[in-house]
């Protein structure tokens, strides 16, 4: 059986989620891995029996490839994409699709122009957790969504420089704001608060308020000042319903529904990084019609965070599509 040649670019901590994933995987075989810190891209390297490259560029011009995932920082983004769609290849890569909104505004237009297959690493999106909650929520008019990323500040050096990061908004709460589009459908406006740290400037904390073009309402918040993660999840109230999911790893998920009668909990160790892996190469294997977050869409939930973070920084709403 032939196999699908890949290569991931990064060796983080979720870049190695995804090669674990991938190189358990019969019909894939990781052929090169980058890095920027050539030691750790050798160490990488060699645990998957592929070959080191210092960084994403050097790599995507020497390899035969049939995929690549792009695992890399926010600030990272823009060439590498523009790389791979110079060699017509399709790219996975992970959110935020940059630290600001243009770069991937740009990438979305190369990609359209190209039509590449594409997928953007909204996780959550692949829980089935999440899809059943969307099919309690499927015939109901959600009225309030409330959300929360309560956690500690990352230890990279970048993430608390916003022109690096985005911020938490960006880089992390992304992922509520990708969920309440999917629960709630698209938001029009938004109106954002925040509390300066005392070192970087990534805001210690932050709200944003949202108008969804349903007519619900919700608030979406972040902190980055505790010692460990203390609470993500996003909640939705409709008539007589509750539905809250949260997650408190990749492969830790709960799902929480209460109505008149009582409250239901379920969990998961489902691993939706595999899941989402499996998908994007089934897709290119011709066996799955397509995937469920496609660059174009990605790009969507990138600007409704991009969207709340501005609105905080410049003190005014922000309306989605301005």
């Amino acid at each position: 059986m032939s196999r699908l040649r890949v290569a991931v670019v990064g060796t983080g901590f979720i870049a190695g989620r995804h090669l674990a994933a991938l190189a358990g995987f019969d019909d894939v075989e990781v052929v090169a891995v980058a890095d920027v810190v050539p030691t750790r891209a050798g160490e990488v390297a060699a645990r998957y029996g592929a070959r080191s490259h210092p960084d994403g560029t050097a790599l995507l011009e020497t390899e035969e490839l049939d995929a690549v995932w792009l695992c890399v920082p926010p600030f990272a983004h823009g060439p590498l994409e523009a790389a791979a769609l110079a060699r017509g290849l399709p790219f996975f890569v992970e959110k935020p699709l940059g630290p600001d909104l243009a770069t991937a505004e740009a990438i979305a237009v190369d990609v359209e122009a190209a039509g590449l297959t594409t997928a953007v690493g909204y996780h959550w999106r692949h829980v089935d957790l999440v899809h059943r909650a969307q099919e309690l929520l499927r015939d109901r008019s959600v009225h309030l969504v409330t959300g929360a990323w309560l956690d500690r500040t990352p230890g990279a050096p970048w993430w608390s420089r916003r022109a690096a990061s985005g911020g938490q908004v960006v880089e992390q709460t992304t992922h509520l704001f990708d969920l309440a589009r999917l629960l709630a459908g698209e938001v029009d406006t938004v109106t954002a608060v925040e509390r300066p740290a005392p070192e970087g400037d990534v805001p210690a904390a932050a709200t944003t308020l949202l108008t969804f073009a349903s007519g619900a309402v919700g608030t979406i918040s972040s902190a980055r000042v505790l010692g460990r993660r203390h609470h993500v999840g996003l909640q939705l109230v409709t008539e007589g319903l509750a539905v809250e999911v949260t997650e408190r790893g990749l492969s830790d998920h709960e799902l929480r529904v209460a109505d008149a009668d009582g409250e239901e909990t379920s969990g998961s160790e489902e691993d939706p990084i595999a899941v989402e892996d499996r998908e994007f190469l089934d897709v290119l294997l011709g066996e799955a019609p397509g995937v469920r977050v496609p660059y174009a869409e990605g790009l969507r939930s990138h600007a409704l965070a991009c969207a709340a973070d501005r609105a905080a920084r410049e003190g005014r709403p922000a309306r989605l599509g301005d």
